[in-house]
Parts: C-alpha cells; sequence; structure tokens
C-alpha cells in the first residue's frame, strides 16, 4: 500500500495532465517525420522517443514544482500538490528531477545528437528562463518560457529525421502559440492566487479589460496561425475544416471573455484549450497517415 500511495503521489508531481500532452504533440512530431522522410515506422524508435520526451517533460515540471514549492503553498489551487503538503520531500523531488531530466537528454542521444541538444534547450527555457528567472519577475514568463513547451514537437521530429523541416518549425511555433491563451485564460480564474503568491501573470498586473482583450487578440492569432500550414504544406480538407471549427470555438469564447469579463467563462476557456490543441495535433497526424 505504501509502494502504491508513493506511486501516485510521484505521479501526481510530474502533473500528468500537462505531460501528456506534451508526450502527444512529441510523438505527433515522430509520426510527421515518419512520414516526410519516407522511413519505414520503427516500434522501438517510437518506444524509446516517447519516453525520452514524457521523462524531460516530467523531469522540467518536477524541478520547477521544487523551485515554487514556497508559492505553491501559498496559493490555494496548489497547496496540496505532493511537496508543499509533505508527501514528497524536497530533496526527493529534487534528486528525482535530475534523474528524470538527464535520462531524457541521454535517450534522446541514443537517437542523435540534435534530438540531444533540443532536450537540453527545453529543459534549460522551462527550469531556468521560465521558473528560476522569469516566472515571479515579468508578465512575459510565459512568452519567453513558452519555448519549452513547443520542443517536444521538435525533439520527436528531429530524433527521427536527424534534421527540422519547415512542418517541425510549424508545429513548434503552434504550441507556443497556444500557451499564453491556455496559461491567461487559467489565470484569471485563479489571479487572487496568483497576487498573493506575488507571480506577476499578466491577468494579476494589468485591469480585467486588458487581460481578456489580450487573450482575444492571442487567441486570434492562434486560429490564424493554424492555418498558415498550408504555406508549409498540402493538407486535407478534414485538416482545414478542423483548423476552422476549432478556432471558431477558441475565438468565440475569448470574444465571450472579452465582453463579460468573468471566471467562469475564463475556466471554460481554459477547459477547452488542452483539447483544441490535441484535436489539431491528431489531425495532423491522420492528414499524413491517412
Amino acid at each position: 500500500m505504501q509502494f502504491l500511495r508513493s506511486v501516485k503521489n510521484y505521479w501526481e508531481l510530474i502533473k500528468p495532465k500537462i505531460v501528456l500532452l506534451l508526450v502527444f504533440t512529441g510523438v505527433a512530431g515522430m509520426l510527421v517525420a515518419y512520414k516526410e522522410s519516407g522511413l519505414p515506422l520503427s516500434p522501438l524508435q517510437l518506444l524509446v522517443g516517447t519516453a525520452a520526451v514524457f521523462l524531460g517533460s516530467a523531469g522540467a515540471e518536477v524541478l520547477t514544482n521544487y523551485h515554487d514549492r514556497d508559492i505553491d503553498s501559498v496559493m490555494k489551487r496548489t497547496s496540496n500538490r505532493p511537496i508543499p503538503s509533505g508527501r514528497i520531500s524536497g530533496r526527493n523531488a529534487l534528486v528525482f528531477g535530475f534523474a528524470a531530466s538527464a535520462l531524457s537528454v541521454v535517450l534522446a542521444y541514443w537517437f542523435n545528437w540534435l534530438a540531444a541538444l533540443l532536450m537540453v534547450i527545453g529543459l534549460v527555457d522551462n527550469v531556468v528562463v521560465y521558473s528560476l528567472w522569469l516566472k515571479r519577475r515579468s508578465w512575459v514568463n510565459i512568452i519567453l518560457g513558452g519555448v519549452s513547451g513547443g520542443v517536444p514537437v521538435l525533439v520527436g521530429y528531429a530524433a527521427i529525421a536527424g534534421t527540422l523541416s519547415p512542418l517541425a518549425i510549424f508545429m513548434c511555433s503552434l504550441v507556443v502559440v497556444w500557451i499564453p491563451t491556455h496559461i491567461w485564460s487559467l489565470a484569471i480564474k485563479t489571479r487572487a492566487d496568483y497576487k498573493e503568491a506575488g507571480v506577476p501573470m499578466l491577468p494579476v498586473i494589468v485591469s480585467m479589460k486588458i487581460a481578456t482583450v489580450c487573450i482575444a487578440i492571442t487567441s486570434s492569432l492562434l486560429a490564424v496561425f493554424s492555418l498558415s500550414i498550408l504555406f508549409v504544406t498540402a493538407v486535407s480538407p478534414i485538416y482545414t475544416v478542423s483548423a476552422l471549427t476549432c478556432g471558431a470555438l477558441l475565438l468565440g469564447y475569448s470574444l465571450k471573455l472579452a465582453v463579460d469579463k468573468t471566471e467562469k467563462t475564463a475556466w471554460t476557456l481554459f477547459k477547452i484549450t488542452s483539447p483544441y490543441l490535441t484535436v489539431i495535433f491528431a489531425v495532423l497526424i491522420l492528414n499524413f497517415w491517412v
């Protein structure tokens, strides 16, 4: 029973919903690379690549959780996380985070140096640039720190192809452009927590009107950017229709938020952002494999 509780605590520590979404984008990068390069699908490479992205994403989350343990204990939304609640010690979390991160680089290097380099860049951006440097200092924390969110795609693609194509860059950029709407809509819902902890997320340091307008703008950019793939590669009508439909839904809720400025709408918008990205990447995979 103790072992199962420990597994459950560490599983919670890595923030599985975020990590699994990042892993999915990394797998999408690998599958697209297989089709673009014309290489036969290798189950072993797919398994190792998935493990590398999972460990890198999990390791980064654990290290940022360790650094944020003081503010997590202040915020109601995060006070029951494994470290601030005492279910996992800070030392154990630190060791786990470093071990997972190091192993992710080793597994990426098993493919090639480019995949390993990209993994290191992602880890540094998330842990150093976002968490250690910007999160408590500037509202641009998720802009510059958001680059790491797109890195799993690049790692997955580079692992298989050994290089990066314009399509790989597009897929990475799509995640980076998606992040502000995802994070800022959550920050509106939890702005009191962020304010109490002294974290300068955009909705905390500007008025609700400005924050909701900024979210509407980033959502518009995301909806338009999802269609700019047409300048990179040919896509099926299914992708185009899916991108238009999902983009319209996302933009519709963003505009609703800009009008009513309520936490309820912000929370609804946040809840649909992850399914939005999942659908776009799933249709991208289908576009090349079906």
